[in-house]
């Protein structure tokens, strides 16, 4: 069985996942994405309402930005493999909205089952853990951006995870010099960790 089998029967085994009460108001799992030899592995934290309805990662404006982003750090998107820590969508009801609810500890730990599938199949080199959660959820603890941003982390299957913010945070800064200027860090950090694939 080639290891792109394997990713699609895992795949269709998380259709049905029902680890955590998530997937009873979810439309959907929304599994990770991207070819299984990737050298890089990009992490979110969970899937959004754009997300749960197109049952695809990143593909509202949270993905826009990160499109952009790895457009500008010199990343092609179709190179990398990405997914995030919880695959069903949580959220409060607002009238006819569905607004996003964060992941708690037992959330993130019930799905990271999957991503650890998601991590053994794709044996990537180099994970880029965007956002807390997914910083939680891929170092096995929870931590600081401000204190795991900017080099290396150390993991046991040999490789290493680079921490940075979610680009959903970019939506939410008002002051347009400071959206800008956090932009262009998000970039550096994706250009550095870039900088850190086998050759």
């Amino acid at each position: 069985m080639t290891r792109q089998d394997q990713w699609d029967e895992v795949r269709a085994e998380a259709a049905h996942c029902r680890r955590c009460p998530l997937w009873k108001p979810a439309t959907q799992t929304v599994f990770g994405e991207g070819p299984v030899t990737a050298a890089m592995m990009l992490v979110g934290e969970q899937p959004g309402d754009q997300e749960d309805e197109a049952g695809h990662p990143f593909v509202g404006p949270a993905g826009q930005v990160l499109d952009r982003a790895l457009a500008a750090a010199g990343i092609a998107r179709d190179a990398v493999y990405v997914t995030n820590a919880v695959k069903h969508f949580k959220f409060e009801p607002r009238g006819r909205r569905r607004i996003h609810a964060k992941p708690n500890a037992g959330e993130i730990q019930a799905c990271r089952w999957w991503l650890d599938q998601e991590r053994a199949l794709i044996r990537p080199p180099l994970i880029v853990a965007m956002g807390a959660t997914a910083a939680r959820s891929v170092l096995g603890r929870a931590v600081t951006i401000a204190g795991t941003r900017g080099h290396a982390h150390p993991l046991d299957d040999g490789g290493e995870c680079w921490v940075t913010i979610h680009p959903s945070y970019l939506l939410r800064i008002r002051d347009k010099a400071d959206a800008q200027a956090e932009h262009d860090r998000f970039v550096a950090d994706l250009a550095q960790a870039r900088e850190r694939l086998p050759r």
